[in-house]
């Protein structure tokens, strides 16, 4: 059996960590920035894991991760 491919674009922005869960920058923090507030873009800056809910349809695109 082939390979299975992973979706390309879902690689760029999703890695694992050492103990199998997956990390993920925020949205939001590229542009239109003025209208937020510091508070929410000091917020926007760190990373966050992806939750329960959303890791099974991210096991499809990542089959190896």
């Amino acid at each position: 059996m082939p390979k299975m491919k992973s979706h390309r674009g879902a690689a760029k922005r999703f890695k694992a960590t050492a103990s199998g869960r997956v990390k993920h920058k925020k949205p939001y923090h590229s542009h239109i920035l003025t209208s937020k507030t510091t508070k929410r873009k000091r917020h926007l800056r760190q990373g966050t894991c992806v939750s329960a809910t959303e890791l099974k349809s991210l096991k499809r695109l990542l089959p190896y991760l």
